[in-house]
């Protein structure tokens, strides 16, 4: 059926126990010394492990190989273990492999436990590798009297201790796990077992949610990145890789799991101490059958295999978020882009938003999703449109409709995510609605939220992926009610902080103009674009806001004037007007009449009329001489 090629001592095998066909009862007094030990391992999705492990050598090292076939590739592993043991009883020593989900446990008692990801086997740091007295497992016995009693369906495996009549459950902890994350031990160190732990809990263990509010909190408590990796772009890619690696073994090697590979990896993640590890690639698997003539199993394997292989043959087919910043930057700078592909764009983003709002019905304790953010609805579409194209190219076999479901899914998803994030530090702060009154200074819980939020901007910004529309707007609330003001404008100024309409809106409208409100206010309107400066400053109930106002209307309906060659004053006279200030009275006059013959350019602006503009000057003109504050 199937033949792969293994590199084994001559004469391996004296004697042959079944354990992956059940129980077998054959037992010896006094067994001989197994030069090797090879157990497979399968699961119905289409994987296959095949475990091999070696008595321990001359130089106390114990060799143990994976070969993983789904992923044709080896993995050869070499410990060096200590000298507890006397050399003749150590020779005897194999570990114990145990399946449970998608990892391979490697346990060897008073040693090691070696967890290894079948599914991200490529860098160590994705496996979680423990020795010494975190290797505690509570079995009596050697691995020698130890059975494997393991079924596909079940999460957990059963060990049977044959020496003392006992049945285990051997299960990974999420409590140890945590404790993990938790630890103290420098980042430098720790950065490994830490990733391999996040990785384990949030996409094997990910299904509960009380669990994933307790590493919520973790990220809240350890905000800041640590030295080796990103742990809020982690928590992001493993949360969204959770949602869809079930559907195919191909989406290991198609869909983002890890930021790691998106830079330089560190070298404390790419090796364990007291371990070297070789990897083969290219196995050499050989079907004996054709796929159509194999059982449902074995067609699946073989297409993983043959999927693999054509994987590694290409070029980039991992999905890379930051790919698309390219074309993200390119929309961004263009002044008119195309229609057609902006109303695609769009059509994208209302079939993400639609089923985001089928999940948040009854939450909005955080407000997002409350307002247009354009360049987020764009980025949406963009991020839609470029993973669906990635899946279509490299994995045709899912069909365009599944996968159009699954990419709508996942952007979805995201963008649930953030918002999840949020409203469990939210009620963690125990924050209300008071934080988002502008006029009043942050309290130290609102500075830990803005700090928060300012790491997942900055985590997503490193992965150019889009954030729920309303993000900018929240974000932009707690630093002017955190920062003090001149901070503020910095991080404007250095792309941190965006401002949207909606926020400058409220600033205007909410805060009062003292001089340090009114300076903070100018320094704004200098900071927006020239039409969103138009019609913030109509909002602003300040002189110099209603002196702009006048100005572009009486330019406006001037301009109009002298494209009507016909027109002429009437001279007459109107109530309200001041004779003793000739200039104005006649400037009032002129527009007067072009009302009364010309449609009002601002008609959309309530209260802007010549009336208007002469009370305006009137006002600036006292305020310039003294006679009235602003």
């Amino acid at each position: 059926m199937l033949e792969i090629p293994l590199e084994l001592p001559a004469k391996p095998f004296r004697r042959v126990k079944f354990v992956n066909l059940g129980f077998d009862h054959f037992h010896i007094e006094r067994p001989e010394q197994e030069l090797v030990r090879i157990e497979v391992f399968t699961n119905r999705i289409g994987s296959m492990c095949v475990c091999c492990s070696q008595p321990v050598n001359d130089k106390q090292e114990l060799i143990y190989s994976v070969v993983l076939v789904h992923k044709d590739c080896s993995k050869t592993f070499r410990v060096t273990l200590g000298s507890d043991e006397s050399p003749q009883k150590a020779t005897h020593l194999h570990p114990l492999f145990i399946p449970i989900g998608y990892y391979i446990m490697v346990y060897l008692q008073g040693y090691f436990l070696h967890c290894i990801n079948t599914r991200q086997q490529e860098m160590l740091c994705h496996s979680l590798f423990l020795s010494g007295y975190d290797v505690d497992s509570g079995l009596q016995s050697h691995s020698a009297n130890i059975t494997v009693l393991h079924a596909e369906e079940e999460s957990s495996t059963s060990l049977l201790d044959l020496a003392h009549g006992k049945i285990h459950t051997a299960e990974l902890s999420p409590a140890y796990l945590l404790q993990i994350l938790r630890s103290d031990t420098p980042s430098s160190k720790a950065d490994p077992q830490r990733l391999a732990a996040l990785h384990c809990l949030l996409v094997y263990m990910g299904n509960d949610p009380n669990l994933e509010l307790k590493i919520i909190e973790w990220l809240c408590d350890n905000v800041n990145a640590f030295e080796s990796f990103d742990q809020i772009q982690e928590f992001i890619l493993a949360s969204l890789y959770r949602i869809s690696y079930k559907t195919l073994l191909s989406m290991d090697k198609v869909l983002p799991y890890s930021s790691v590979f998106n830079k330089k990896v560190p070298s404390t993640l790419l090796e364990i101490p007291g371990v070297l590890c070789t990897t083969e690639l290219h196995i050499e698997s050989v079907f004996k059958e054709k796929a159509r003539s194999l059982l449902s199993f074995w067609s699946e394997l073989q297409w993983n295999t043959d999927r693999t292989k054509y994987l590694e043959a290409v070029p980039n087919p991992r999905y890379r978020t930051c790919h698309i910043k390219a074309d993200w930057d390119k929309l961004k700078s263009e002044r008119r882009p195309s229609s057609h592909h902006m109303n695609h764009m769009e059509e994208n983003t209302k079939k993400v938003l639609s089923m985001v709002d089928t999940w948040c019905l009854d939450k909005k304790l955080v407000p997002l999703f409350q307002e247009e953010d354009r360049q987020q609805r764009v980025l949406i579409g963009l991020t839609v449109d470029k993973l669906r194209e990635h899946l279509n190219r490299h994995l045709p076999r899912l069909g365009k409709k599944k996968i159009d479901s699954l990419v709508v899914s996942y952007v979805a998803k995201l963008l649930e995510l953030i918002r999840h994030m949020l409203e469990s530090v939210w009620l963690k702060y125990k924050l209300g609605s008071r934080v988002l009154c502008l006029a009043q200074q942050g309290s130290p819980a609102e500075w830990s939220m803005f700090h928060f939020m300012f790491r997942i901007l900055e985590a997503m910004m490193g992965l150019c992926l889009p954030l729920p529309p309303g993000y900018h707007t929240l974000l932009a609330v707690f630093a002017v009610r955190c920062l003090p003001h001149h901070i503020f404008l910095q991080y404007i100024d250095h792309g941190f902080l965006q401002l949207t309409e909606t926020f400058v809106s409220r600033l205007m409208t909410d805060l009062d103009n003292s001089d340090a409100n009114e300076k903070l206010k100018f320094s704004i309107l200098k900071r927006l674009p020239e039409p969103m400066e138009q019609r913030i400053c109509h909002m602003w109930d300040h002189p110099v806001s209603s002196a702009s106002i006048s100005r572009d209307y009486v330019k406006t309906l001037l301009e109009k004037c002298n494209k009507n060659k016909g027109f002429a004053l009437t001279g007459r006279d109107k109530p309200g007007f001041r004779p003793e200030f000739l200039p104005l009275t006649y400037l009032a006059k002129i527009l007067s009449d072009i009302e009364e013959q010309a449609l009002n350019p601002f008609e959309e602006q309530e209260n802007v009329d010549a009336r208007f503009v002469e009370e305006t000057a009137l006002k600036q003109t006292l305020i310039l001489l003294g006679f009235e504050e602003k």
